[in-house]
């Protein structure tokens, strides 16, 4: 029978594993919500960076925290490469890029996921870490680290990603680049190369987006298929580049799945992503959070 304790549970859950979704869907929040780039092949980008995060872990016994900030700067030069083949193949050409551009990026998570089976296999890949395994307990309450964890860099990362948008010169042009991207080539800046340094800084929060992934729970190459809808359904819902909704509509995205979870049983918690995505586009198109 359902009860206010499990209830409570539940949304104590919710809100972690919702720190957690904002952790993994910011970098959208950026190439997306800000940028307007189809970038479906985010999920498969994470996958690729718990992957490389594992690598770390198990050969070199790095923490995986430690291993996600050390290939940040790889996946910052990754994405400014994955952003300029992008735009000089597609944005350069006209109004249909957005369409084209989703076909080239299920192209990008497709090759990764074969990548990633040829390297590494089919099974499952975990990390060890000392927190990874232990609980905290409140009363009859267990809570486990790794969403403790994941909480705490997911508040850190979406609050310096917001400062930097809003206090930084080169964050304040990404900001304008979204917003009248036309006014800001007058003023003699170069769009294509603001969207691509923000797209270089979308792929490289990844790494410790990765990092977190793999803490929560094991990885395998198809798990990017599991993401797309609870990412998109996140910066939707959030409106479209707010990082503090990214934050907020992640967390209330946590607790339903939770709630649902609880009282349905966890195969229909994958599908409220969706049905949230779908609700919010159906009554308020520029999300929660939007303006």
């Amino acid at each position: 029978m359902f009860s206010l304790d499990l209830l409570l549970d539940a949304v104590v859950i919710g809100v972690l594993l919702g720190c957690f979704y904002a952790a993994v869907s910011i970098g959208l929040s950026v190439s997306f919500g800000l940028l307007d780039v189809p970038h479906v092949a985010h999920p498969a980008f994470l996958v690729m960076a718990s992957y490389a995060v594992f690598f770390l872990n198990d050969r070199y016994d790095i923490d995986p925290l430690l291993a996600g900030l050390l290939i940040t700067p790889l996946l910052f030069v990754f994405g400014l490469v994955a952003y300029r083949l992008y735009y000089e193949t597609f944005e350069r050409r006209g109004s249909d890029a957005a369409v084209r551009g989703i076909a080239f990026f299920f192209g990008v998570a497709f090759i990764i996921e074969v990548l990633i089976i040829l390297q590494f296999g089919v099974d499952q890949r975990s990390v060890t870490a000392s927190y990874i395994g232990q609980s905290f307990r409140i009363g009859d309450m267990r809570i486990p680290f790794r969403l403790l964890v994941a909480f705490a860099v997911a508040t850190a990362l979406t609050i310096l990603l917001a400062l930097y948008l809003s206090r930084t010169f080169m964050g304040r042009a990404i900001r304008a680049v979204a917003q009248d991207e036309e006014a800001v080539r007058l003023m003699g800046a170069n769009p294509v190369r603001i969207k691509q340094w923000a797209f270089g800084i979308a792929t490289a929060v990844l790494g410790i987006a990765g990092a977190l992934l793999i803490i929560v729970a094991p990885v395998d190459p198809t798990l990017d298929r599991a993401y797309i809808g609870r990412t998109f359904c996140v910066v939707v819902m959030a409106g479209l580049g707010s990082m503090a909704g990214t934050l907020l509509a992640a967390i209330i995205l946590g607790v339903a799945e939770t709630i649902v979870l609880t009282l349905f049983g966890a195969s229909w918690a994958p599908a409220i992503s969706f049905a949230m995505l779908l609700g919010v586009l159906a009554v308020r198109p520029q999300g929660l959070f939007g303006r």
